[in-house]
């Protein structure tokens, strides 16, 4: 979860000890600094379009952890993974805990596939809604519906504030000469609810553009197959800020979104980005001023807005500016720190 691990950076910068649990693919303890140390359990993990993973034995874990620490603040990251669950042991034995998350999901978000949705749904009204009334307090990373959170029974201890970057990072934008050949990027796990196979689709019908597929993926899997010889697959990649710095137009067609990181990181380098109508892909972009919006799952649309950009490079110019500018005020680590250094200071 890479929402978790940006906030442990923040806390610690902010000068607070930070001592982190969660699932992995091997149990380890990993001490990334003196103020920083990663529990890592073993998980089973349940691939897309799941992607969630199983952790027996996770909570005892967390708990224990607590009575020996004795940590001043107790903050859970999500609100339905299995990790999330240890709200309930902790709750009992008398700590109180602040929960995160930057989706409601079974209820604000949801997977593809009518099976998926089924159980998220489910899950999401008693095990998601369990969580969020056993809280403390509750922050959302962008603002949820408030007639969601009013039949929820918790709008009096939510709060909004959202995840936040460090921009100097993404400062890098790269002057290309005029004819060159636009660069359109994904950037994300080539998972279903993404929509990878949208942004393919409408990616690969503009003609004269570069397009790259930037994440992990699955050996064989079908997009890669079927696009290998129109598209760029990289794999994971550890230098996101130089591909960024090389993107003009970047895309995000998820079909559910919580406060998407890595349109904050596009944003922030100045891309023109592209982004489907949902969660908090709206909170971070103003239609048409600091990016373009549009329904998600409708590819002709997408197109559109790719050739559109392609053929208008002042119109990129214009949202990558206004898009860093965005970013820079409102979603800034010196922005976000000092909502959480007056959040824990209240608490």
């Amino acid at each position: 979860m890479v929402s978790s691990y940006k906030l442990a950076d923040l806390w610690q910068r902010l000068g607070y000890n930070v001592v982190a649990v969660c699932m992995g693919s091997e149990t380890k303890v990993e001490k990334v600094s003196d103020t920083l140390t990663v529990h890592y359990r073993k998980d089973i993990f349940l691939k897309d379009p799941l992607n969630f993973g199983i952790c027996f034995g996770f909570g005892t874990y967390v708990r224990q952890l607590a009575k020996e620490l004795q940590p001043d603040h107790i903050v859970i990251n999500k609100i339905l993974f299995w990790s999330s669950w240890s709200i309930f042991g902790l709750r009992l034995a008398d700590y109180k805990v602040l929960v995160l998350t930057d989706a409601l999901v079974g209820m604000t978000w949801w997977p593809r596939g009518l099976l998926p949705k089924i159980l998220m749904g489910i899950g999401g009204w008693t095990m998601g809604w369990l969580t969020l009334l056993f809280a403390e307090r509750i922050v959302t990373f962008h603002p949820q519906p408030l007639t969601l959170l009013k039949r929820l029974g918790i709008e009096r201890k939510t709060q909004v504030i959202p995840t936040g970057i460090d921009n100097e990072k993404f400062r890098m934008k790269n002057e290309k000469s005029k004819d060159h050949k636009v660069t359109v990027s994904y950037v994300g796990r080539l998972e279903s609810v993404k929509g990878a196979d949208d942004f393919l689709a409408a990616a690969t019908k503009v003609q004269g553009i570069d397009v790259q597929v930037v994440g992990w993926y699955a050996e064989g899997h079908p997009l890669v197959k079927q696009y290998e010889k129109q598209v760029r697959f990289t794999g994971l990649r550890e230098d996101i800020p130089e591909i960024l710095a090389e993107t003009d137009i970047f895309v995000m067609p998820s079909y559910s979104e919580g406060l998407s990181n890595a349109i904050m990181e596009a944003m922030a380098s100045g891309c023109a980005v592209i982004a489907s109508q949902v969660g908090g892909n709206a909170y971070l972009i103003q239609n048409g001023v600091s990016g373009l919006l549009f329904p998600a799952g409708d590819r002709e649309a997408l197109q559109s807005h790719i050739q559109r950009l392609v053929e208008d490079p002042a119109k990129r110019a214009t949202l990558g500016k206004a898009a860093q500018e965005r970013i820079e005020k409102e979603f800034s680590w010196e922005v976000v720190g000092e909502k959480y250094r007056q959040l824990f200071m209240s608490l």
